[in-house]
């Protein structure tokens, strides 16, 4: 189901003993557009510390809900590695938190979660608390550099500039990601303050030509009148498949989810 990243922000993480914090933003990868972690302010319980909570302990929540409970009891998040919100995140430390929690790693597979297309995690007991020793050893890339790794906040990229291929025509005001592959599909852009009579629109990440981080602007290759002309896209309306395939067509574009999977070796695709 596709739902807008708002109603994570402000959400209550529950563990399975208690609440743990609030959700304040998200890291995503930024070649993937995969949500990698919630950024989760703890308040006065830990001193105001920030923890990372990785999509593979999230349980399934409710549409509307204000609550993301996870199979996690508190005192594992209050032994998790710790992180600086002000800084980027390392790989090394994300190698930290994911031996910590015994979770694989999502990078070096042909899948966006790795081996799977979606974070299920069915290996160790989340909620057993085992020592950090019993975790399994995650070695880093010794080809990739340790602060590269390609993880982007939410929160920062709100107010990017969108530019098409004839000027300017908005900015990024929010996220549509899928809750079960904890992809984000769409940004949401709010034309409102660039034309007269200007609304919402959303632009499929895979539209995106190029990101200039440094620039703070999203370039593609969509016209501003293109974007004029779009299906408006209003927060209070879950984001149906109609909508998505009328949203596609508009741009004649294929439907991300008209791709076929390839098939591994010695596998039939029906």
């Amino acid at each position: 189901m596709l739902r807008n990243i708002e109603f994570l922000q402000g959400s209550t993480v529950k563990a399975s003993d208690g609440d743990v914090g609030t959700v304040t933003q998200l890291y995503f990868d930024d070649e993937a557009w995969a949500v990698r972690y919630l950024v989760v302010d703890t308040g006065n319980w830990l001193r105001d510390r920030q923890v990372l909570i990785s999509p593979y302990a999230v349980l399934h929540a409710d549409p509307g809900s204000t609550e993301v409970r996870v199979r996690l009891t508190q005192q594992q998040v209050r032994d998790s590695p710790n992180i600086d919100a002000h800084k980027p995140v390392s790989r090394q430390h994300e190698i930290d938190y994911l031996r910590y929690y015994g979770y694989p790693t999502y990078w070096g597979g042909p899948n966006v979660w790795g081996m799977g297309a979606y974070p299920a995690f069915d290996g160790l007991d989340a909620t057993a608390a085992l020592p950090l020793g019993a975790y399994p050893s995650i070695e880093p890339d010794p080809d990739e550099p340790p602060a590269d790794t390609h993880l982007r906040s939410t929160e920062g990229m709100k107010g990017y500039h969108i530019e098409t291929i004839d000027g300017s025509i908005g900015h990024v005001s929010g996220f549509v990601f899928d809750d079960e592959s904890w992809v984000i599909r769409y940004l949401t852009v709010d034309t409102r303050n660039w034309w007269p009579g200007g609304k919402e629109v959303l632009l499929a990440t895979g539209w995106i030509e190029l990101i200039d981080w440094f620039g703070s602007t999203v370039s593609t290759t969509l016209t501003r009148d293109a974007i004029k002309q779009s299906p408006a896209y209003d927060d209070t309306i879950p984001v149906t498949r109609d909508y998505e395939t009328a949203l596609h067509e508009f741009y004649g574009r294929p439907g991300y989810w008209t791709k076929q999977r390839t098939a591994l070796p010695g596998e039939i695709q029906a």
